[in-house]
């Protein structure tokens, strides 16, 4: 029977799946079911620093909205404190003692200081690990994309300095080269790279002429993009490499790890079909590395990789140019009426 053991940023996993930051994880009967059903790891719900602060900011609103109503009235309530990011430390920490497997916190945050802040009180909960979740949405106009670039390069530098467990960073791919920006992040201390996450966009209801916010789940064509960047990372850069969207399958996960990976985030999927479809990803993943006969993941890693590939167009633009000269062929198939 296949080896799916497998190595992501020094952590030792028993196989590449891991759970990827969702509301899944929040309840921890889920993540006992997770470690049950044969996940490797888990990477605990994002710790957003802009939530917190709209919740205190909601929260003061609430408590001052009946104040001075009255001429001797100034308050109706008590001096409360928004408990900030207490609540989520402690529903990490019990996911934390409840499994046996790898826990890794995630966070996104906007300002520098709370980078680190954040990061050393995640560290606290005993997690295995952290993830930078570089999930930024441009709304100004002046602010350039090297002035951002370069404020989640201090960000990965500054939270190495300050705590002592591995970080990988999320990062979105719409950068200009997204080669580059991974480089240097790996340059600035970070431990591992997981491409790609995922962009929550808005919808808009023609009915009510308002937005409204849909389920954004994942499709399989959507691996395509981890799996080539993938491809051109490995053998590259020392980081380790977790791919993220569009894996449903354990053939999926085979791709990945044919182009380079270490490991994959799946959480779509486990939406989409439970908790237990885990199991069935790695038991197609075994029959497809003993039909081919790997003992191992590392005796097809990078197998499909630009550094491993002999073909010189292979990753290159002429690959591109040589779709767009088939694409005569999609008509053979479906004939325009």
């Amino acid at each position: 029977m296949a080896d799916l053991t497998t190595k992501y940023m020094g952590l030792q996993l028993k196989n590449p799946v891991i759970i990827g930051a969702s509301n899944l994880v929040k309840d921890v009967d889920n993540c006992k079911k997770m470690e049950e059903a044969g996940a490797a790891a888990i990477v605990y719900k994002t710790l957003f620093e802009e939530q917190i602060e709209l919740e205190r900011l909601q929260l003061s609103e609430e408590l001052n909205q009946y104040n001075e109503r009255h001429a001797e009235m100034i308050t109706l309530f008590p001096d409360i404190d928004h408990a900030g990011p207490r609540e989520h430390l402690g529903h990490l920490k019990k996911v934390v003692n409840a499994v046996n497997i790898p826990v890794i916190a995630s966070l996104n945050c906007t300002f520098s200081e709370t980078w680190v802040e954040y990061a050393k009180e995640l560290e606290n909960t005993g997690v295995n690990a952290l993830e930078l979740n570089f999930y930024a949405v441009p709304g100004d106009f002046k602010r350039d994309g090297k002035g951002i670039i370069n404020e989640q390069i201090d960000a990965v530098s500054e939270v190495k300095k300050n705590i002592r467990i591995p970080v990988s960073v999320k990062l979105s791919p719409f950068y200009t080269n997204a080669l580059m920006v991974i480089q240097n992040m790996y340059y600035a201390g970070a431990d591992g790279f997981v491409l790609f996450n995922r962009m929550f966009q808005p919808g808009i209801d023609l009915e009510k002429e308002e937005h409204h916010f849909p389920y954004n789940f994942s499709h399989e064509e959507d691996n395509l993009l981890p799996q080539r960047f993938i491809g051109l990372l490995y053998g590259e850069v020392r980081g380790s490499l977790c791919a993220n969207s569009g894996i449903f399958t354990g053939h999926d996960v085979a791709r990945m790890v044919l182009s380079g990976a270490d490991s994959v985030q799946v959480v779509s999927v486990i939406y989409k079909h439970g908790i237990g479809h885990v199991k069935k990803i790695l038991e197609e993943l075994s029959a497809w590395m003993d039909q081919k006969k790997y003992a191992t993941l590392d005796d097809f890693r990078g197998k499909l990789s630009r550094k491993v590939l002999k073909d010189p167009f292979a990753y290159r633009r002429a690959q591109y140019i040589d779709i767009l000269m088939k694409s005569d062929e999609i008509f053979k198939k479906y004939p325009v009426r």
